[in-house]
């Protein structure tokens, strides 16, 4: 495991650095900076549960913002744009929804973080 919580925190820092020339890059430095602490903690089996339940709510709450952004990108006719570094300029909702799509990582991650901590518990 611990192999795997250094890939996740390698992953993390990456995308945080990633966000430097992002229009609002100090959300989002913190989003995956605060994601690539849990996962460092995580190499030396520490799972702070409360902290990790606060960040998976307030990333699903935030989440929730871009919804339309993802529901208007699932109605296209040509879903790839989505990977596409032109179209991201063209249309607001190919940016919320790589947005969605890296907070539904971290959520991904979290839960996972979640149930980590929940077996270490009842040790």
């Amino acid at each position: 495991m611990r192999i795997v919580n250094f890939i996740l925190a390698i992953m993390f820092l990456a995308f945080a650095f990633l966000q430097l020339n992002d229009p609002d890059p100090v959300i989002w430095i913190l989003i995956y900076g605060a994601m690539a602490v849990v996962s460092i903690m995580a190499i030396f089996e520490f799972y702070p549960l409360k902290f990790i339940i606060g960040l998976t709510v307030v990333y699903v709450g935030y989440s929730l913002l871009y919804i339309p952004g993802v529901v208007e990108w699932l109605q296209q006719d040509d879903r790839s744009a989505l990977f596409s570094d032109v179209a991201k300029m063209e249309h607001l909702y190919i940016e919320e929804s790589r947005e969605f799509l890296g907070l539904m990582i971290c959520v991904a991650v979290l839960i996972f973080y979640w149930m980590r901590a929940t077996k270490f518990s009842k040790r």
